[in-house]
């Protein structure tokens, strides 16, 4: 099949890696995939954005920047519309952006499938965290873009959820768990020599991943840390707001030297560090995320501390495959770590269980593929023998 893949991505963050992710295994499943949107930003150092959205967030006013936004669908419209005459796909796979309504046109001109992943309720979260000037426009551009999408793929069933609160049918919407590629962990070292490659053997490394934000609750190490009698290390692969503070506060603890920030490193060797990780840590995470570092921390096999969320549950279970902590309680995430870290037989079988649930549940990328393509497949078929793909049945129109 021929595949146009639709976004508005112009950093190379965590959207990045699901992008190249899902384009690659669509494309070693034998598709033909072209991409539509802003070039993805291979120059760019990991966890960086392109210089003119920097630009713009900055000097231009809040309601102005989102004006922009939506206007960029416009221009968008007519650089997708030229891309499906031109390449004539079987359909559309887009990543949900809010403001982004050049997709919904183009499936409202053209009558080519439209599937539309989502990996957030992008409006709730920018109220919540970034701010949003223009609440009924975005809200509207939201439900919009959901309703008018043939197939909604969500991350979790709590998202899948969030969907179809906005009117969604329950039958247009699957979820795809986010996942990993299992050929970047098997031929990876054992632990103890990726420990000793970064100057730490001998010790139990409890590490985390990604960017550091205040709400992760990442100084709660620091007390683990205060409270165990085996040699331990904190392995903080990432960088973020909140990093400054926890080094100020483990000077002051005297567990400096028993800390290493790598601050941002290229995605590359990501893996690697995650392989150094005995206890692997998900302090907190929101209500429908599905995070990336979760399938990381279950390929490679770690003892994980997570907590015990709805979305969480979609993937682990506690005392089979992670240990699960309650949120709501300060002291139950320390009193995880310490256990963990002094039980080495109950990391073992964790690990083990852990390394199990990437096969047992289909979390690669290649199996998310297939399940796109099933949909896409049956969405192809219906949209042809009904005639409404004017590319493939000229002079018919979709509706």
């Amino acid at each position: 099949m021929k595949i146009l893949y639709h976004h508005r991505i112009a950093s190379k963050d965590g959207q990045y890696v699901h992008v190249e992710a899902i384009v690659d295994a669509l494309r070693r499943l034998g598709h033909d995939v072209v991409l539509i949107g802003p070039k993805l930003g291979q120059n760019q150092d990991f966890g960086g954005e392109a210089g003119w959205v920097r630009w713009l967030k900055r000097w231009i006013p809040g309601a102005l920047y989102e004006v922009a936004e939506f206007g960029y669908s416009l221009f968008d419209y007519f650089r997708l519309s030229a891309a499906i005459r031109r390449h004539r796909p079987d359909f559309v796979y887009e990543r949900y952006n809010l403001f982004f309504m050049s997709g919904l046109w183009a499936r409202r001109r053209h009558g080519l499938p439209w599937l539309v992943e989502v990996n957030a309720p992008l409006f709730d979260e920018r109220c919540a965290y970034g701010g949003i000037k223009l609440k009924r426009l975005a809200s509207w551009t939201e439900r919009s873009v959901w309703r008018g999408a043939d197939r909604v793929f969500a991350v979790t069933h709590v998202l899948a959820q969030r969907v179809a609160d906005e009117g969604v049918a329950h039958a247009r919407v699957t979820v795809t768990p986010n996942g990993i590629d299992p050929a970047q962990f098997e031929k990876l070292s054992a632990r103890a020599e990726a420990k000793r490659a970064l100057g730490i053997e001998g010790k139990v490394v409890l590490g985390f991943t990604g960017f550091v934000r205040q709400w992760h609750g990442l100084e709660r190490v620091l007390d683990a840390m205060q409270r165990l009698q085996v040699p331990v290390h904190f392995l903080l692969v990432g960088d973020g707001p909140a990093r400054v503070a926890l080094e100020q506060r483990a000077h002051a603890l005297g567990l400096a030297a028993n800390i290493t920030f790598t601050g941002v490193i290229e995605r590359s060797q990501v893996i690697g560090h995650v392989n150094a990780f005995d206890i692997a840590l998900q302090p907190d995470v929101v209500a429908y995320a599905s995070p990336l570092k979760l399938f990381e921390y279950l390929a490679a096999g770690c003892a994980i501390v997570a907590p015990d969320r709805s979305n969480i549950r979609e993937i682990l279970t506690h005392d089979v495959n992670a240990w699960l902590f309650d949120p709501d309680d300060a002291g139950s995430f320390v009193d995880g770590v310490v256990r963990l870290a002094n039980d080495a037989a109950l990391r073992q079988r964790l690990e083990t269980a852990a390394k199990g649930t990437i096969h047992q549940r289909r979390l690669t990328w290649l199996d998310n593929a297939e399940r796109i393509l099933a949909c896409a497949q049956a969405l192809t078929v219906s949209a042809n023998s009904n005639g409404r793909n004017p590319l493939l049945h000229p002079g018919q129109g979709h509706e």
